[in-house]
């Protein structure tokens, strides 16, 4: 075991009973019912949580109702801008566990979701560990669409392993970290992740990215054992937000480039290009050909998408250029980094 490794062990020892906070962060009360189920399935955990940390995102009325709830749960308001990385860094900072854990709150956690992932730390140079995020369609979904694109509905899409494996970056409604990668790094870059209902994201890419620059021997887990299925809305499965969702994406990859280098930053979007997009691409015209026009309706969502995100992507570059000259790329560099470690001081 590396020093660097043996460092991450000793700050984050896990004992024979998991010690994990699980975050759920809301801003909406149109996902009322949504959050409260999540709730209840944190709370039905074969290895039950050391607590649930609900932050409210700068909304008073929906932060009323949920302090109304039963008296387990701690309920945090967002106290950095709004947006969910700074939702995700206040309720790093209440949490008290030696990991913590990360449930969206229109998610619904398998029974077994926290003893997977918990038993995912047994190896010291794990810094954090994520599992499957399955689809709840609102009915049908919709046959031109693409599982390799699943991502767009914040999904495990077709080209993720099927077995535990090592992975770049964990998916943000379904991943737990260790403690002492929040306090040696930093949380969330609020100039990457989502903010309200807008489409973007990316803010666990960039964290996991700076994770692994400070710790190259360390390791993100993919456990698919860790089950969540997460509601996806009828609209979310339409073609408008299908583009403006790659679109964003693109423009978030720009940022997350920006911040901790393009090699880093592109390198598993590489893989994904050459590899699972023309084989998704030829799926599609190989059941078209089998008579399912669906499959061609498939195929050239993939090429769209891919369009579309590259589009995003190199319309962020441009923008990055521009900004260059000033020199605000690099103070966004340093201030952000400073800005989130404030944000999550170790406890436990």
């Amino acid at each position: 075991m590396t020093e660097e490794a043996r460092g991450i062990a000793a700050a984050s020892t896990i004992g024979a009973s998991a010690d994990v906070s699980v975050v759920i962060c809301a801003y909406t009360d149109d996902r009322w019912p949504d959050l409260i189920a999540a709730i209840d399935s944190v709370r039905k955990q074969t290895v039950p949580a050391r607590e649930i940390v609900v932050v409210v995102d700068h909304n008073e009325h929906l932060l009323a109702r949920v302090r109304a709830l039963a008296g387990d749960l701690v309920v945090v308001e967002n106290a950095e801008a709004r947006g969910l990385s700074g939702a995700r860094n206040s309720g790093v900072a209440a949490a008290g566990g030696k990991i913590v854990a990360f449930l969206d709150d229109d998610a619904l956690a398998a029974n077994d979701w926290l003893e997977h992932l918990a038993a995912g730390y047994d190896e010291p140079r794990v810094l954090g560990v994520g599992g499957a995020i399955e689809p709840l369609w609102n009915g049908r979904p919709p046959r031109w669409f693409p599982a390799e694109f699943h991502w767009v509905v914040g999904c495990t899409y077709r080209g993720m392993p099927e077995t535990t494996a090592t992975v770049r970056n964990l998916i943000g409604a379904n991943m737990s970290f260790r403690r002492a990668v929040f306090e040696s790094v930093g949380g969330f870059h609020a100039g990457v992740g989502r903010i309200g209902a807008l489409p973007v994201g990316c803010e666990e890419t960039e964290l996991c990215i700076r994770g692994r620059q400070r710790w190259p021997d360390g390791v993100w887990r993919y456990e698919p054992r860790a089950r969540v299925r997460h509601k996806v809305l009828e609209r979310r499965t339409s073609w408008d937000y299908f583009r403006s969702r790659c679109y964003a994406e693109g423009r978030s990859k720009a940022v997350v480039a920006r911040l901790v280098g393009a090699g880093d930053g592109l390198a598993s979007e590489r893989a994904y290009t050459m590899r699972t997009l023309p084989a998704g691409v030829m799926a599609g015209l190989a059941t078209t050909i089998r008579g399912d026009p669906s499959g061609l309706a498939r195929a050239v969502a993939i090429v769209g998408g891919l369009a579309i995100t590259t589009a995003g992507y190199v319309a962020g570059t441009a923008a990055t250029r521009r900004r260059v000259g000033s020199g605000t790329v690099a103070h966004e560099r340093s201030s952000s980094h400073r800005a989130s470690r404030v944000a999550a001081p170790g406890r436990g």
